[in-house]
C-alpha cells in the first residue's frame, strides 16, 4: 500500500468526538441567560431612577376636545424627548420616553400630539418656543434635516420633542409654520 493511500484511508476512519460534556455546556448556557437578565433588570432600574429623578414634571396637558381647525397634519414617528440643547438627556417622566408612532395636528391652539399605544399630549401654543429641523435626539441619529425637533416649556423645564414624518419634505412646512405661530404669539404679548 502506497503512503498516500495509507494517510488517505486513516483519514477516513477519523471521526468528530462526541460531545460528552453536556452538563458544561449548559452550565455556561444558564449563565449566559441569567447575566443577560441581569443586564436586562440593571437597565430597568436605571429607567425607573431616570423617572424618579425627573418626578418634579408636571403632569403633561391633554389633548382638548376642542374642534379647532388644523393648520397641518403629520403623520410619523415619535422618538423621545430630552431637556432643552442636550440631546441625550432623555426624558423619561410621564411617558415621553417611549418611542411610537405619532399622529401631529397644529391648531392655532397648540401641538396635539397623539401617540397610539402611548400617553397622548397637548402642548399649547404659549408654550411653543423654537422649532428646527436636527439630525438627531436621544438614541435616533439620522442625516442632517431628518429629525422635526420642537421646543417647548413644561412647567419650568424646557424640552425638545423629536418628530420624523413619514414624508420628511413636510419638515420644512411644520418649521415655518410653528415659528411663525411663535412670532405672531410675541408679537401679540408685547
Amino acid at each position: 500500500m502506497t503512503p498516500l493511500i495509507a494517510i488517505a484511508a486513516e483519514a477516513a476512519d477519523q471521526k468528530s468526538a462526541e460531545v460528552t460534556d453536556w452538563a458544561g455546556r449548559l452550565g455556561w448556557v444558564a449563565g449566559l441567560l441569567l447575566f443577560i437578565a441581569f443586564v436586562y433588570w440593571l437597565m430597568r432600574q436605571g429607567w425607573k431612577w431616570r423617572g424618579s429623578l425627573q418626578s418634579d414634571l408636571p403632569e403633561l396637558p391633554e389633548v382638548p376636545e376642542s374642534g379647532a381647525e388644523a393648520t397641518l397634519k403629520l403623520s410619523g414617528r415619535y422618538h423621545g424627548s430630552t431637556t432643552a440643547g442636550q440631546w441625550l438627556d432623555r426624558i423619561v417622566a410621564h411617558g415621553l420616553g417611549t418611542r411610537s408612532r405619532v399622529e401631529l395636528t397644529l391648531t392655532d391652539a397648540g401641538i396635539e400630539v397623539v401617540r397610539p399605544g402611548a400617553n397622548d399630549f397637548f402642548v399649547p401654543a404659549g408654550a411653543l418656543r423654537e422649532a428646527r429641523l436636527d439630525k438627531g435626539i436621544a438614541g435616533k441619529v439620522l442625516a442632517e434635516g431628518g429629525l422635526l425637533i420642537v421646543t417647548w416649556a413644561h412647567g419650568d423645564t424646557l424640552i425638545d420633542s423629536g418628530f420624523r414624518s413619514d414624508r420628511a419634505a413636510e419638515h420644512t412646512a411644520w418649521v415655518e409654520a410653528i415659528n411663525s405661530m411663535i412670532n405672531t404669539t410675541e408679537g401679540i404679548a408685547r
